[in-house]
This record gives structure tokens, C-alpha cells and sequence, in this order.
């Protein structure tokens, strides 16, 4: 049986940290082709997230509480030192990526061996909340630049939903901790990997006031970050 680490990296989310679970649990439980470790990584939070977390153990495998808020690069470090499952799934806390998409993004490496998928909101989905004109155009940007660095056709590198094959790279490979680490994970992922599939996702993005998005002060550092790493030397 294939399976599958699911990292949520949580600061502050005390309004939706239990429903997500909930609908995560949910999803897991109608999959019966793929085993879940589900490891919640509270980032320091200094609202009620961590004490509505231990007061409902049974959501998840493991619970990580960082000494001090190390940002989502960070909170996502910290629980892939101690994921042990076949792949990665990394699964934000706000609720703007629906679990209900698990079976969809478990499908390629059930039935085709897949060693990345991901999530795409441009690829047709179902529904997707009308967002930022410029965040898209940042989005569409950076999947231009790594599609150019990397030889592929990727439509949506940051989206939440980066599914990929644990034993590609190590944790120690990492060096970024913000925005830039998604990036270097996608890449390491491709350049050791060799079969990469998307799949369409809806999205319910929240607004800047709702919640944490890319700026675009972060694009330069992301570009730079995704060069560097496509030439870095790994052993």
C-alpha cells in the first residue's frame, strides 16, 4: 500500500484548523488504496489553534508545536523531518484547498507511477473564487520562468497541492524557508524524478484581509531561488 504524508503547516488558524481537519479525515477515510499520515505543525500560534489541537487528538498522527513562529518554509521543515510516508502532500490550513481533491491528486501515483503531481486552478476545474489579476499574472510568471528552467509544462507550480515522491531528494537538500521553498521543492523533485502529472483542482482563495498570499516584493526572490536550484549541485 502506497502512502502519503500530509504536511499542514498552521499559524492562527483557529477558525478553520478543525474543519480542515475534519474534511481531511473525511477524505482520507474514503480512500482505501492509500495509507495517510496526517502531521499538523502548529507555528506557534497565539490564538486558541494549539489548544483546539489537543483537544482533538484524534484528527491527526502527529502534532509539531515550533518554540517560535518559523514562517510556512519553516512550520513545512519541521513536519517533513518527521513524515515517513512514500509522498508529500503538503495541505494549507485555511481552507481555500478542499481535501475533497485527495482522490484526484492520489490517482497518477496509484495508477501511473507518478513520481510529482500537482493541483493545478487552471486546468478546467469545477469551481474557482474569482481572485487578484496580479497574483495570477505573478503565478503565471513564475510557472513560465521554472517551465523554461526545467523543460516542462506545468500550468500552476504554486498551488498548495505539490504531491511528490519522498525519496527524491532529502530534507537536508532544502535551504530556503519562505515563499522560495516551494519552488526549490518542485525543482529538486523534477530534476531527480521522471514522470510529473497535473490535475484540476478547484480553489476558494481568500482575500488579502482573510488571509497570507505571495507579494510581489516575493517574485524576484522566487526567481532567483528557482535558478539557483536548478543548477545547484546535489549529491
Amino acid at each position: 500500500m502506497i502512502s502519503v504524508s500530509i504536511i499542514i503547516p498552521a499559524h492562527n488558524e483557529e477558525s478553520t484548523i478543525i474543519p480542515l481537519l475534519k474534511a481531511v479525515n473525511s477524505a482520507v477515510f474514503e480512500n482505501s488504496t492509500v495509507h495517510f499520515e496526517i502531521i499538523v505543525v502548529n507555528d506557534s500560534s497565539t490564538d486558541t489553534t494549539l489548544s483546539l489541537l489537543e483537544a482533538k487528538t484524534s484528527l491527526y498522527s502527529i502534532l509539531i508545536s515550533t518554540p517560535k513562529k518559523s514562517g510556512k518554509g519553516g512550520a513545512a521543515l519541521a513536519g517533513l523531518t518527521k513524515a515517513s510516508g512514500d509522498f508529500i502532500l503538503f495541505q494549507d490550513a485555511d481552507l481555500e484547498y478542499s481535501p475533497d481533491e485527495y482522490v484526484s491528486l492520489v490517482r497518477p501515483i496509484v495508477d501511473l507511477d507518478a513520481d510529482v503531481v500537482i493541483g493545478s486552478r487552471f486546468l478546467a476545474p469545477k469551481t474557482t473564487r474569482v481572485h487578484y489579476f496580479w497574483n495570477k499574472c505573478g503565478n503565471k510568471a513564475i510557472t513560465l520562468a521554472f517551465n523554461l528552467l526545467n523543460n516542462t509544462t506545468f500550468t500552476d507550480i504554486y498551488s498548495c497541492y505539490l504531491l511528490y515522491r519522498r525519496s527524491l531528494f532529502e530534507t537536508t537538500d532544502l535551504r530556503y524557508m519562505g515563499w522560495e521553498q516551494h519552488g526549490e521543492i518542485l525543482t529538486l523533485a523534477v530534476r531527480k524524478g521522471s514522470r510529473f502529472f497535473e490535475v484540476p483542482i478547484s480553489y476558494y482563495g481568500r482575500t488579502y484581509e482573510e488571509g497570507k498570499k505571495i507579494r510581489g516584493r516575493d517574485i524576484i526572490a522566487i526567481f532567483f531561488a528557482l535558478l539557483v536550484t536548478r543548477f545547484r549541485s546535489i549529491e
